[in-house]
């Protein structure tokens, strides 16, 4: 596989907990990252793995937030996951990073050390713009990172679905127009989905959800308070302030 070169830059995120390079143009980490982090539950030994690190925001502020954790950071281009590993290191954190396509079959999975049942806890930001409502990127990364193929979500939580033990948590973030092809995505093989609607302000529809799903719960569908990014005078909300500083967690039932 060739690895890609472009210029880096190094970003403060968590209130300056966690430093981060990444590419200077095309995808780079930000409020969804920090989010989906947020609203991932973990605990001190949990085995973490994340779906599409990228460089590896989500995972590292899951990791910067939780000590101990056994994190595993999932990415199919070999320059993000380069960039991950530079970011483990430069936050003093311990991680694992696997070069690996989340379509790949169970047997290159199991080679990679990912084999069935052996995860806590799956986190994931899948593409999620829909080519037909988008215009794709010219970046091959940035589009790979932002644009949902008909099958994207269902391989994705294919995928976590298999590694994660018996009630191994999964933690997601998807556009907020596309809830219904989240919960039957989950349909088979979880339960106990809790819902948080991200919006822009009291006024405006969700833009995003943050989803969890527990693995063999019977537990019924919980529909969270959303989460305001701003007030009504449209100054950033101080919740989802304290969030993206890393001050609190994002609470979701279930887990």
């Amino acid at each position: 596989m060739m690895t890609t070169l472009f210029e880096t830059s190094e970003d403060a995120f968590l209130g300056g907990r966690l430093r981060l390079r990444q590419p200077m143009s095309g995808h780079r980490a930000g409020h969804d990252a920090m989010l989906l982090a947020a609203a991932t539950p973990a605990w001190p030994g949990d085995r973490v793995v994340d779906f599409g690190a990228g460089v590896g925001a989500a995972g590292l502020a899951v990791a910067t937030r939780v000590a101990g954790i056994d994190l595993v950071m999932v990415e199919r281009e070999e320059s993000l996951a380069g960039l991950a590993r530079t970011n483990a290191a430069l936050n003093g954190i311990a991680a694992q990073v696997r070069v690996l396509d989340i379509a790949c079959r169970a047997e290159a999975f199991a080679a990679a050390g990912l084999g069935p049942d052996s995860a806590d806890v799956v986190l994931m930001n899948p593409p999620f713009n829909d080519p037909a409502r988008h215009r794709a990127s010219p970046d091959d990364i940035r589009r790979a990172a932002h644009m949902a193929e008909p099958a994207t979500l269902e391989t994705w939580i294919h995928a976590a679905r298999r590694v994660l033990k018996s009630g191994g948590v999964l933690s997601l973030i998807w556009r907020g127009d596309g809830l219904a092809e989240v919960l039957s995505a989950v349909e088979r093989g979880f339960g106990g989905v809790a819902v948080r609607p991200v919006h822009p302000d009291a006024g405006k529809p969700a833009i995003r959800i943050l989803v969890r799903a527990i693995k063999g719960s019977r537990a019924a569908l919980q529909l969270c308070p959303g989460l305001m990014l701003s007030d009504p005078s449209g100054q950033p909300n101080r919740e989802a302030q304290e969030v993206l500083a890393g001050g609190r967690a994002l609470e979701l039932p279930g887990a």
